[in-house]
């Protein structure tokens, strides 16, 4: 450990902020969604730092391994050959931070590494003809929209600000342009990686093919990506505001909504909240967002009118806007509040049923927050195996959360399981940026049995040794 602290410390020109580090530390150890203790926070400010990082992490783990193995010589021939392979509890985690929104808590840790790329953030226009943009690993998506709108340019994305380029991108990417441009990871060309033994490799569907498949998708399994290339689009102002109803028209407005959605223009996303507990819980107003990306008032209508004669329109705000205005400020929730969020897919078969569940359990007391985005549109015009994201024939997503103190979202539990296990039936998969846990359970959603088994195999080329396993860990075969 000394040696490979002392080989860091000579080739790592970025901060490493230890325990004891003061008010920097406290910061360091907070991400988003998580509040660890990790015994180094690395902030790389170039490539080579990042290379540094990965080769000291890879070092201490392996080292760890080698403790491990030392250890069980003295038990019983049978207990050491079983234990010779450090469970993931005795290695020590690396965490690699971009927004740091991980519902699951990988961006940070408890006595282990941080690889925070917060300093790898810039956005350079690099090819103005081919609207190709390199953006740093660490960039968030407010520096993206902020950076592209002096052009007309934008990249289909997420919905929030704050939120992280790559954490988004490797796991899909599902914002307000993706039924006209499909998910973050479709528009993207390019990504260079630094893998586990410290290389850095290059991805694309030219080099390293496997790789460039693996990472659209895959999550943060194969390396740490200090740069994307996206090709962005043209962009102008777009609709976009919000539709309420009353909770007691929730099933009439839910129906209506998906089904106006399967013929919609693609140019028109949205997403139906219903049971909001901060207000009203299954008093809550049904809350109906769009965004028809274009600025032609009389299209717009045409897409968006026939939301509006679902039900009984009680508020909308829905106005031209640049796009750069859509994406929301994130919140970070105050120490001591606990989110809980878990996600599947619904075909179009089951659509109804699933509906009819959501609305009975929306304008039930105790019921969780719900959210339905539609999907289709550019998002199924992809070949399922063309990505490592498997989910591209689903018509809605549908997201439950759940947040408040430990002993509030315990007690919402049973109930949250309950809805669940009706829903089982009718759903499939989840998509790993909603979800707020990493079970062998939410891996296998994550990615059905073929996507797995090809990410496997390439995890093996890549990260044999499963450093960068503190994610939806895919193993190596």
């Amino acid at each position: 450990m000394s040696s490979a602290l002392e080989i860091l410390r000579r080739d790592f020109g970025g901060a490493i902020i230890e325990p004891g580090g003061g008010a920097e530390y406290e910061a360091a150890r907070r991400s988003v969604m998580a509040l660890g203790n990790p015994a180094y926070v690395l902030r790389p400010e170039s490539v080579a730092d990042v290379q540094a990082a990965v080769r000291f992490a890879a070092a201490v783990t392996a080292q760890a391994a080698v403790t491990t193995q030392a250890a069980v010589t003295t038990q019983a021939a049978v207990t050491a050959q079983a234990a010779l392979t450090p469970t993931p509890a005795q290695k020590p985690t690396l965490s690699v931070r971009g927004g740091g929104h991980a519902f699951a808590g990988f961006a940070s840790n408890d006595g282990g590494i941080v690889i925070d790329l917060a300093h790898l953030a810039t956005v350079d226009l690099i090819d103005k003809e081919r609207h190709l943009v390199r953006i740093g690993g660490g960039a968030t998506w407010g520096q993206v929209v902020a950076a592209l709108a002096p052009h007309g340019l934008a990249i289909s994305s997420g919905d929030t600000r704050s939120v992280g380029v790559g954490g988004l991108t490797l796991s899909g990417g599902i914002g307000w342009k993706v039924r006209k441009y499909g998910l973050a990871l479709d528009s993207l060309v390019a990504a260079d990686l630094v893998t586990a033994d410290g290389a850095v490799v290059r991805a694309s569907a030219e080099e390293n093919p496997d790789l460039f498949w693996a990472i659209r998708g895959g999550g943060g399994n194969f390396g740490v990506v200090t740069a994307f290339e996206f090709a962005a689009h043209p962009t102008t102002d777009v609709f976009h505001g919000r539709i309420t109803f009353p909770a007691q028209e929730a099933a009439t407005v839910l129906r209506g909504w998906a089904d106006h959605l399967r013929t919609a223009p693609a140019e028109l996303t949205s997403i139906l909240n219903a049971a909001n507990p901060f207000a009203g819980g299954p008093d809550a107003p049904v809350e109906i967002l769009v965004t028809f990306d274009g600025d032609d008032p009389q299209l717009a209508a045409l897409a968006i009118d026939p939301i509006r004669r679902l039900g009984t329109v009680i508020g909308d705000d829905v106005e031209l806007r640049p796009y750069a205005d859509v994406l929301v400020e994130g919140v970070t929730p105050p120490p001591g509040i606990r989110f809980v969020t878990r996600s599947a897919f619904v075909g179009e078969g089951s659509v109804a049923a699933v509906l009819d569940l959501l609305a009975e359990a929306g304008t039930s007391p105790g019921s969780p927050l719900l959210s339905v985005r539609s999907l289709g549109g550019a998002v199924s015009r992809v070949p399922d195996d063309a990505t490592a994201f498997a989910h591209r024939r689903a018509e809605l997503m549908i997201v439950t959360s759940v947040a408040g103190p430990e002993p509030v979202v315990e007690a919402a539990r049973p109930a949250l399981d309950a809805l669940w296990d009706r829903l089982a039936p009718h759903t499939d998969g989840a998509y790993a940026n909603f979800l707020a846990s990493a079970t062998e359970a939410d891996v296998a959603a994550v990615y059905p049995a073929p996507t797995y088994d090809r990410l496997a195999q390439v995890k093996r080329r890549y990260d044999a040794a499963n450093l960068f396993a503190h994610n939806h860990n895919v193993r190596p075969r």
